[in-house]
């Protein structure tokens, strides 16, 4: 018998043995300990093999039948309404048009032109091709947020070029799982959706939040690789100087030997706009003049944008006005008026005697003939119409000057052999990037709700696939076909956990549960602790989708009482929940990998290799409760 599932039946073993321990006598047993006894069942029958969402279905019918004292009509109720309440949740809409979007990017063949641009911009690297293997990885993460397909495309792509160039197997294991494991994590991500929709929290902060802790890890990941292959070059040798060799197209290879300028940028001016080189076209060299003065045209648009923002004149409220005109007609409203005249000084009243106004009279201003004269007051009133811009702050010359340098380095470091690297990434990836803006931008910045984002998204994907001449019906029916399987997945899990859900609070097994861990007395801290930590023993038997739906409403309702932010909550369980995918024995994604790797490696290799990048992860939800605001200050900047 096979050691995975040696491993797998000793972890039944145990939770059986465990539960038996913990009940008491079937006589002593009330309706909360039924709740507890379904949920250690509902994880022995998963871990056995049998479907999650139909499992979660069939345990929860059959204890809300229990709970209404076998009542048949009142548990098929429930099951109604809860299937109903499922179907009708509009942010469950935004998952089949994500994931269409990411089967379509997988097919236009966008990923293997970044691949292979990136690998050659990092050849100077210690690693660089498990580095241009892990920001491939964050990038087609940020496009699809589909695991199994980055996964599997990337051990198509990376795994043999490693394992040509004497990496060793495990680093490149452990790379391609721990970087495909990013969708989960880097919006748009559907764990995030499926969260957001259990705990109640929006999916628009989810995915504010989720953007730097997401590029803080795969910062981690980059940062470990080069540092293990700086010191032990055996594990990741360097590229020989054959495969760094960059091609040259034909027209910048006749601009370089027409001019016999090795720096690119003075050459292509001077190509374009003095004496044609023989045989090219005017077109192209003004073509390639554009794409040299891209990154300084889009840095001045960028830089004015924000310059135009922060130095925007600050409006006066109509409170601060009433003051200004206070001040100015010499009336002070701090109370330092002057006092009233006392004694035989003081000016009679006007209403006394009978020098009062009749009742009903009416003062009738006499004409004036004189323009109006302006006062200061009525200057100053005017005034934030015409307001100066504020001075720009220090930390903005600072970025100025930083990107200017960088501007100036790039230029002056252009060669030909770079510019036809320059050339490559802008091709992969500007159509990836707008992409990429267009869904996350218009989620991020309240342009769009997230169903609103995705559908723009998925027409996006289409156009993609259409541009790139990929768009064939193979490619359309393999693309439905997949997102209908997964989105039906996705569905009935929500069914299925809902039904749980509702049979196990019927049951008071969430109060039991509550009143155990209150009276344990924890600390905040603590109790953060105590839930990762059972999130990540339970990433070993089970995915993160059973984790999500079957034991999030358990914790959720417990936060208010630690003063947890569910945002930062749903954070931390994102980043870890990345060990369910690299955590045996149902670790998915090395499964994914084995399935399309060269059959001398092994599936404890692959294993092995994962085991590295998981340290990692604890790391980076060190790092993230150490440090909230990583994942708090982006949302909290723009929704608060």
């Amino acid at each position: 018998m096979r050691k995975e599932l040696w491993f797998g039946l000793v972890l039944v073993a145990i939770i059986l043995i465990g539960t038996a321990i913990i009940l008491p006598a079937p006589s002593d047993m009330s309706r909360g300990h039924l709740g507890l006894l379904m949920l250690a069942l509902v994880v022995v029958t998963i871990m056995l093999g049998f479907p999650t969402a139909f499992t979660l279905m069939g345990m929860g019918m059959i204890f809300a039948w229990v709970a209404f004292d076998f009542n048949t009509r009142h548990t098929l109720d429930l099951m109604v309404q809860r299937t109903y309440g499922v179907m009708t949740n509009d942010v469950l809409i935004s998952v089949p048009l994500f994931v269409f979007m990411g089967y379509l990017v997988e097919r236009a063949n966008l990923i293997q032109r970044l691949f292979t641009s990136l690998h050659l911009a990092t050849a100077w690297l210690p690693g660089s091709l498990a580095v241009a293997t892990l920001v491939t990885c964050a990038i087609f993460a940020t496009a699809t947020g589909i695991v199994g397909a980055v996964v599997t495309l990337m051990g198509l792509l990376a795994l043999p070029a490693m394992l040509k160039s004497g990496y060793d197997i495990r680093l490149s294991a452990g790379v391609i799982t721990a970087g495909g494991c990013l969708g989960i994590l880097i919006p748009p991500s559907v764990l995030l959706i499926v969260y957001g929709a259990t705990a109640g929290v929006s999916v628009v902060q989810l995915y504010a939040g989720a953007l730097f802790p997401g590029l803080m890890l795969t910062a981690l990941y980059v940062g470990a690789v080069i540092i293990v292959s700086w010191l032990k070059p055996s594990l990741a040798p360097p590229l020989p100087k054959s495969e760094r060799q960059v091609t040259l197209s034909p027209l910048l290879a006749a601009i370089a030997g027409e001019q016999r300028r090795p720096w690119a940028p003075m050459a292509i001016l001077y190509a374009a706009l003095g004496s044609k080189p023989a045989n090219t076209s005017r077109a192209g060299l003004w073509r390639e003049l554009l794409l040299l003065a891209l990154p300084l045209l889009t840095f001045v648009l960028l830089m004015g944008l924000i310059y135009r923002g922060v130095t925007a004149p600050v409006a006066l409220s109509d409170d601060t006005m009433m003051e200004i005109g206070a001040e100015e007609s010499g009336t002070d409203s701090s109370g330092l008026a002057e006092p009233p005249m006392e004694g035989d000084l003081a000016e009679p009243p006007t209403d006394s005697g009978d020098l009062a106004e009749p009742p009903g009279a009416e003062a009738v201003p006499s004409p004036s003939l004189e323009e109006p004269a302006s006062t200061p007051a009525a200057a100053e009133a005017g005034a934030p119409a015409a307001a100066e811009r504020v001075a720009a702050p220090n930390a903005f010359w600072w970025v100025f000057g930083i990107g200017a340098l960088c501007l100036l380095v790039f230029y002056a470091v252009l060669s030909f052999p770079r510019y036809q690297i320059y050339r490559l990434l802008l091709e992969s990836f500007v159509p990836l990037s707008l992409l990429i803006l267009s869904v996350l931008g218009t989620i991020v910045f309240g342009l769009a709700t997230p169903t609103e984002a995705a559908a723009i998204g998925a027409l996006g994907g289409v156009l993609l696939a259409l541009l790139y001449r990929q768009l064939t019906r193979r490619v359309m029916t393999e693309s439905v076909f997949l997102t209908a399987k997964t989105s039906a997945m996705v569905c009935w899990l929500f069914v299925g956990s809902s039904i749980f859900s509702a049979a196990f609070a019927l049951l008071g097994g969430q109060e039991l549960i509550e009143n155990w861990v209150l009276g344990m007395d924890l600390t905040p801290i603590q109790f953060m602790l105590l839930s990762q930590v059972i999130i990540f023993i339970l990433g070993w038997p089970l995915e993160w989708t059973e984790i999500i739906v079957i034991f999030m409403p358990i914790f959720i309702p417990l936060l208010g009482h630690f003063n947890i932010d569910p945002l930062f909550f749903g954070l931390m369980v994102a980043l870890n929940l990345q060990t369910a995918f690299l955590s045996p024995p149902v670790a998915m994604a090395a499964f994914y990998l084995k399935g399309v790797s060269p059959p001398h490696v092994t599936l404890n290799q692959i294993f092995a290799g994962m085991i590295p990048f998981m340290l990692i992860q604890v790391l980076a939800m060190f790092l993230l409760y150490m440090f909230p605001g990583i994942g708090l200050w982006l949302p909290h900047i723009l929704y608060d």
